[in-house]
């Protein structure tokens, strides 16, 4: 059906090529995300380790089981506000990669669908009399391949955002409940 085999060659070097450059850019991506995590991480650590030293020196500084009880119901709101934090943080990272990731994918699948078509225009042009309805098939399949990955982008976004909404409903309450712990302990010192 198709006279063409220079075209569909050359077509499918330039679908590797983009797909290699689409898989490099996610791979760079993936890195930087890991590497703001891991960064992220060892500040934490960090900060953890010298405020746990301040922490201990203080409790064994107390006079008397008053004075340490008080002590330890201090760190609380401290401590809680710190791991909503690290919490809200590692999210960001988490949806900052998740949306590159998105816009690279649906670059890509733009990309592919408008070389794909155009293709299929340029071989359909000189398709010899008769195959009129065989054209035709091919043509309806690829543009409901393109509305099936429209669709697949649409319904990965909405999931994406269900997500987020999620994490940022579940640390909210997170944060609810270690306001109303902390008020509590701090009230019974």
């Amino acid at each position: 059906m198709f006279a063409f085999p220079e075209q569909f060659s050359n077509a499918t070097k330039a679908n590797l090529d983009a797909q290699f450059a689409m898989f490099s850019s996610l791979t760079s991506k993936a890195f930087e995300g890991m590497e703001k995590l891991v960064e992220l991480n060892i500040t934490a650590a960090k900060a953890t380790l010298e405020e746990s030293s301040q922490t201990a020196k203080q409790l064994m500084g107390a006079k008397n089981p008053q004075e340490f009880f008080t002590l330890t119901a201090a760190q609380a709101q401290p401590t809680a506000e710190k791991a909503l934090s690290y919490g809200r943080q590692v999210a960001a990272i988490a949806t900052g990669a998740q949306q590159e990731f998105t816009r690279a994918a649906e670059e890509q699948i733009a990309e592919n669908g408008r070389k794909v078509l155009s293709l299929v225009d340029e071989v359909t042009r000189n398709a010899p009399a008769g195959t009129e309805n065989a054209v035709a098939a091919f043509k309806a399949g690829i543009n409901n391949a393109s509305a099936g990955y429209e669709q697949f982008t649409k319904t990965a976004k909405q999931a994406a955002q269900v997500i987020e909404t999620n994490v940022n409903a579940a640390v909210n309450q997170f944060s609810q409940v270690a306001e109303k712990v902390t008020a509590r302990a701090t009230a019974k010192a």
